[in-house]
Formats: C-alpha cells, sequence, structure tokens
C-alpha cells in the first residue's frame, strides 16, 4: 500500500537513513490521516555524520569568482544540497505540526517537499561529479533554526516561502547564468530547473499569505509585519543582482517588488544606528540658557527634508531612523545612482535588536534625550564613550577660538565681545565679521563697519541669548576649504578635503570636490599652500593633535574649516582655522557622495532653497514631499575646473 501524506512526512523527518530520506513518495498521497501534531524536535534525525547544529564550525562559501575550480563547485554543491535537505525536513515538519491546515494548502506543501527531494539528489550527482561527498564539509543548521520555531502556518509562509524560497529566485537565476559562462551546462540546467520550482513555491506561500492576511493589509504590510528578528525582508532577497522577472512570475505586485528591491538590513555586523539632527547647536544653545528648544518652520525643514543625507555615510548594513521615512521611488531613485541602501526605519521602529553603535549628526542634548534609551543595546565588544551629550561649547564658535589660540594662530583682534562695549571697541575703523556663538553654515552673521543702532540691537540679542559674539576682521576670502576628520579610540584620522562654496559673509552655499584637493587650486593658491606655508604639516600633523587634546574621549566625526585670504598688500595668507565642527559636516557628506557616486571625478554638493531651484543635477531628497530646501548632487566628468559650472 502506497504511502500516505503523514507517512512520508515521518520518514523524511525521523528517519537516520539519508536514503530513507530521499526516498521519493506517491506523486499524489493520500491525506486522509492526519494525526496529531507533533511537536517540534530539536533537529531533524540524520545519520551520525550528516549531524547539524555546531554552530562554530562552518565552511567557506565559494563566490562566483571561484566556480572554475571543480573542487569549488562542489564545495558550492555541498551548500546548495544541505539547504534543498533542510528545506524537505522543515516542509516535512510543517505538514506534522500543522495537521489541520486547509487541505489544499497541505497539497501544496507535499509537492514541494518531493521537489526539494528531488533538488537535493540533483545537487548529490553534480557534487559527487566533482570529488565531493556529503558530509564532507560542516553542515549549517541556519534554516532550521530560524523556521522551524514556527508557532502558525503563517510563520512558516513568510520564513520558508517568502524569504528564503524568494532570496533563491536570486541565487538559482545568477548562479545559472555564472555556470553558463564558464560551460558547466550540467550544473547551470539543474538550477534552471531549481528556479522554476522556487517561483512556484514562491508562489504558493503568496497565494497564502494573501489568504490569511489582514483585509486591509497590502501583501508588503501583511509579510513586513509577519516577520521577526532576526528575519526582515532583505533576507528575502540574495547577495547578487535582484531579480524582479522572477518575482514577476511567482505573483507578486508592483509595490511589494519595489518595497523589496530597496529593503536591507545588516547580513551579520551589528548595525550601527544613525540619526540627523541638524538642530543641535540650537538644542545646546537652549540647554546652556535653561530654555526648550522650538524649531521654527525653517529649522523644521532642515531635519525633515535632508535627513535623507544618513544615506550617503551609512553603510548597507546599518539602521537609518527617520522622521519620515522615504518614498520607495526616492529610495529606488538613489539605489539606481549607486547608492547602497540600509535599513530604513521610523524613529520608534528599533525593537530589541543588538546595536554596534549610536551615531547621530551630533551628540548634542537631543541627540542623547533620543538614542540614549538604545545605549544597552550597543554591543559590549563596541568601545562607546559617547551616551552623555558633549559640552555645548564644543558645539559653539568657542572650540574653534580655542583650537586656534591652543595653535597659536589666534588674531586677538576682537575675539570674543561679551558686551556692547566690547562690540563698540573692535569696531573702531575695522570692518568686523561678527559671529553668533552658536550656529552652522554661516547662519547669524552680521558685516559692520560702524556702531550702527542696527547692530546695537543684533549684537546685544545675540549676547543676551548665547553669553557672547565672535569678532572677526573681514577678509577678502580668496579660497574656502574645508578638512575632514574622524576621531576613533583616541586616534585621529584625516579623510579628505573639500572646497567650499561660500558667499562673502561666509554663508555657506556648496561643495566642490575633485579626485585631489589641489586640481581645484589656482596655480597661485597651491604654489602658496604646498610651498610657502607648510600646507600639509598644518593639517596631517598640528591641527589633528591639537585636535585630540582638546576633544578628550570623544568619538566621531570633526570638520575644520579654514581660508585663503589675500591682505590688503595683496599677499596671500591662510587663516588655518575658521571654525572647528565637533559634528557631521555638510562637507563630510559632500566626500561621503563622492567615495560612493564619483570617486574618479568632479562634483558639486549643495542645499538649495526649492523655490530658487533651476534645475541641473540629481535631487536626493524627494522635491514632491520637501518643504523647503533641496539637496543636489552634480557629477562631472573629465579633469578640469573648467568643467565645474561657477
Amino acid at each position: 500500500m502506497a504511502e500516505n501524506v503523514r507517512e512520508v512526512a515521518e520518514r523524511i523527518l525521523f528517519s537516520s537513513s539519508l536514503e530513507d530520506k530521499l526516498l521519493l513518495g506517491p506523486r499524489e498521497a493520500e491525506d486522509n490521516f492526519c494525526g496529531k501534531a507533533i511537536k517540534t524536535p530539536r533537529f531533524p534525525e540524520r545519520p551520525e555524520s550528516l549531524t547539524i547544529g555546531d554552530r562554530g564550525n562552518r565552511a567557506d562559501f565559494p563566490g562566483s569568482n571561484r566556480i572554475a575550480d571543480e573542487k569549488e563547485r562542489g564545495i558550492m554543491m555541498h551548500f546548495l544540497a544541505n539547504h534543498e535537505l533542510l528545506a524537505a525536513e522543515l516542509m516535512a515538519l510543517v505538514l506534522l505540526k500543522f495537521p489541520n491546515a486547509p487541505k489544499d494548502y497541505r497539497v501544496g506543501v507535499y509537492e514541494a517537499m518531493r521537489e526539494e527531494q528531488m533538488h537535493t539528489q540533483m545537487y548529490f550527482r553534480r557534487m559527487r561529479d566533482c570529488g565531493i561527498s556529503f558530509g564532507e564539509l560542516p553542515l549549517n543548521d541556519y534554516f532550521w533554526r530560524i523556521v522551524s520555531s514556527m508557532d502558525t502556518i503563517m510563520d512558516f509562509v513568510v520564513r520558508m516561502n517568502l524569504t528564503f524560497e524568494q532570496a533563491n529566485l536570486d541565487y538559482s537565476k545568477y548562479y545559472a547564468e555564472q555556470f553558463r559562462v564558464i560551460g558547466d551546462t550540467g550544473t547551470a540546467a539543474v538550477l534552471d530547473k531549481i528556479y522554476q520550482d522556487e517561483i512556484n513555491h514562491v508562489g504558493h506561500g503568496l497565494k497564502w499569505l494573501r489568504h490569511w492576511k489582514r483585509a486591509d493589509h497590502s501583501d508588503w504590510e501583511a509579510f513586513n509585519s509577519s516577520l521577526h528578528f532576526p528575519l526582515s525582508p532583505s533576507r528575502a532577497k540574495g547577495m547578487v543582482p535582484f531579480n524582479s522577472e522572477g518575482r514577476v512570475d511567482a505573483g507578486f505586485d508592483g509595490e511589494f517588488i519595489s518595497q523589496m528591491k530597496v529593503s536591507g538590513q545588516s547580513r551579520g555586523r551589528t548595525p550601527v544606528v544613525h540619526w540627523f539632527n541638524p538642530n543641535a547647536e540650537w538644542h545646546s544653545l537652549a540647554s546652556m540658557s535653561g530654555t526648550e528648544f522650538r524649531a521654527n518652520r525653517f529649522e523644521r525643514a532642515i531635519e525633515e527634508d535632508l535627513e535623507i543625507l544618513m544615506l550617503a555615510w551609512s553603510r548597507k548594513d546599518d539602521i537609518a531612523l527617520f522622521r519620515n521615512v522615504p518614498s520607495v521611488e526616492n529610495l529606488e531613485k538613489l539605489q539606481s545612482i549607486g547608492l547602497e541602501l540600509p535599513e530604513v526605519l521610523p524613529l520608534d521602529g528599533l525593537d530589541g535588536r543588538k546595536l554596534g553603535g549610536l551615531r547621530p549628526w551630533a551628540w548634542s542634548i537631543d541627540a542623547s534625550d533620543h538614542l540614549k534609551p538604545y545605549g544597552q543595546a550597543v554591543s559590549d565588544r563596541v568601545p562607546w564613550q559617547w551616551r552623555e551629550p558633549i559640552p555645548e561649547a564644543w558645539l559653539s564658535k568657542e572650540i574653534g577660538v580655542s583650537l586656534e589660540r591652543e595653535l597659536g594662530v589666534r588674531d586677538e583682534l576682537g575675539g570674543f565681545c561679551r558686551n556692547l562695549t566690547e562690540v563698540k571697541d573692535v569696531l573702531r575703523g575695522n570692518a568686523i565679521l561678527f559671529k553668533s556663538a552658536f550656529g552652522c553654515s554661516g547662519k547669524g552673521h552680521m558685516i559692520a563697519e560702524s556702531f550702527s543702532k542696527e547692530v546695537q540691537v543684533w549684537a546685544e540679542r545675540k549676547i543676551q541669548m548665547h553669553g557672547f559674539i565672535v569678532a572677526e576682521p573681514l577678509l577678502q576670502r580668496v579660497e574656502d576649504f574645508s578638512v575632514l576628520y574622524e576621531i576613533q579610540n583616541g586616534e585621529i584620522e584625516c579623510l579628505g578635503m573639500t572646497q567650499l562654496i561660500n558667499d562673502s559673509r561666509g554663508q555657506f552655499r556648496g561643495i566642490r570636490l575633485a579626485p585631489r584637493f589641489s586640481k581645484m587650486l589656482s596655480p597661485e593658491v597651491s604654489e602658496f599652500l604646498f610651498k610657502e606655508v607648510d600646507f600639509l604639516s598644518w593639517y596631517n600633523e598640528k591641527i589633528p593633535s591639537t585636535i585630540l587634546k582638546l576633544l578628550p574621549e570623544y568619538c566621531g566625526p570633526v570638520g575644520v574649516d579654514a581660508l585663503v585670504w589675500r591682505d590688503d598688500d595683496g599677499r596671500l595668507m591662510l587663516r588655518q582655522v575658521v571654525e572647528l565642527n565637533v559634528r557631521m559636516t555638510m562637507g563630510r557628506v559632500a566626500l561621503e557622495l563622492q567615495k560612493k557616486l564619483n570617486p574618479n571625478g568632479w562634483a558639486e554638493f549643495s542645499i538649495q532653497r526649492k523655490e530658487k531651484y533651476k534645475g541641473g543635477g540629481v535631487i536626493l531628497n524627494d522635491p514632491d514631499a520637501s518643504k523647503e530646501f533641496l539637496a543636489v548632487w552634480e557629477s562631472y566628468q573629465g579633469d578640469s575646473i573648467a568643467l565645474i559650472r561657477k
């Protein structure tokens, strides 16, 4: 008498004979006696030589660059055979664990289980042809650990069918083509067959997801909400080219495919969490004065419009927390120009995750308040100094002045003005650039030549709010630039230099980049910097070592703004430090974008008012969702500064 479904499933799950496990049951088995639900065993029964579960003993999966070697091909087949055998065992488990599942569902699982047995046999044959025996390498238990803990059939559908088997739509198609390239048509044919079967398996899971999901949920919402850490949608795509065609064939709709394409999550490295808080200086000012910062319309717009910039410096296995999660269309656009996307989550999207660090734009009081609850989730193996806000002075102009004084290059004309008398004194016969103690991008500046009523009112208000203002001689600017550093574990690294596009008041307009900083300089400025003032020793030695003294125990990004100016006699002069920014900067954003999007070319990065944008470049944020600001990136090819539009 032919076996029924339960008997076949029991044999596959509980037999210690590999031959029995791979013996196909009848094509159409009876399923009238389902029996009682079983408890999940710790592991499926295997021959002693084929046991799984030793996580400390792993084999290295050969990539496509190694499969020309016959033995490496055999090793890959060993990996894939184990996956297929585990899939058959897990399908046997779901049939035995949920005997009362709908008949149509059980029929689909049974058919898929037989195909997984056949897939295992096909891989065995190809593996033996390559001189590898099953069990010769360690056997990974990952699929079993993740799927066997299922509490419902829906768990199985989203974990097995819609995650692991969906990912195989990418892998099986990709590797079939790679094997064809090297002339191994036999293995390519096996993968072609498995690819077509996987389309059906995924389609079966999708059918039942739609059957069991909430009526008000889309396919994507149902899938995403049913997954739990360590799984996420990103596990449902392979680390190879994304296969939209296969997903269409499996029955997914456009929304699901688009969402899947842009999804991201760490696949091993504990993720670092990023958060954009560009109003850090204002929060620090409020904290210092004992008040609460309340963002105005433009300040809120900066936070919301520009948080997409986190994608410039985050890695693909990081997490970026958004006030407003970007649209799928915008993420697809960024992906298409070359940005690798991290896992994108709403502000409240972190839940029980182990983290590799917390990285806001700046460690001001608002960052500490928002991120400190996640501090205990940071791995103990990761050195971590900053869960408390940095001193307010580090986010004010005071820290830049302190750096100048430590270096012995501070022009004492002006300095700090803490009352109107000092303001009046510095203005006697001098054109002065006044700066608010707190502010960024050149905001809060005033140029004055006399102690007018306007100057008096402005200075009085700023001193009352900030405690002091900074007075500097108004210089004839020739070249503004920024030097970007990263401090980690008591060491400082210079990452690069960018050219700042500022107006006469020092207000930020954009960033210019080139393969080498020197290429952006005129011959006169280049001669001056590299031959007359020992430029490199300042920014590679003197300034970095002094920064470390000023910022004890700090970890994170630092930027030094500087300028070349011309004195009254026409001579070029270097102001080594205009500002020291103890935070992420737009220069750093631009530098990271250049590395990813145009490492060997010229580029410009700018923040433009939406109403004044005249076209050109790539808008990184969503122009339709933007309230006030657009982040614009424009790449140029060639090796001439003439290519850069002024």
